[in-house]
């Protein structure tokens, strides 16, 4: 019976992904910081110059676009690190079975 690793989204590196995000390992360092989205401070920047009708709903769209930048970003890792994951443990068994 083959375990399809890609599709289980209930294991250790969900956990360990979730862990990460919660814990010191979560912080920034000096290189992390240079890289940074400094998203808060950019849509602060753009609404001071947004005449005041339009401010609600710019900022409305500015928090629609954090919101889905962080889905994409959390998407994207959890695909890229279980795909990592998956091909590591898949040529472990590989190099077992044979």
């Amino acid at each position: 019976m083959e375990n399809n690793f890609r599709e289980n989204k209930e294991d250790i590196l969900k956990e360990w992904l979730d862990f990460r995000e919660e814990t010191e390992l979560a912080y920034l360092t000096e290189e992390d910081k240079k890289h940074f989205t400094h998203f808060e401070e950019i849509s602060k920047r753009i609404l001071k110059n947004v005449p005041k009708q339009n401010q609600k709903y710019v900022k409305k769209q500015f928090e629609l676009l954090d919101r889905n930048f962080l889905d994409h970003v959390c998407y994207y890792n959890e695909k890229y690190y279980r795909n990592g994951f998956v091909d590591g443990i898949q040529l472990i068994i590989g190099c077992l079975e044979h």
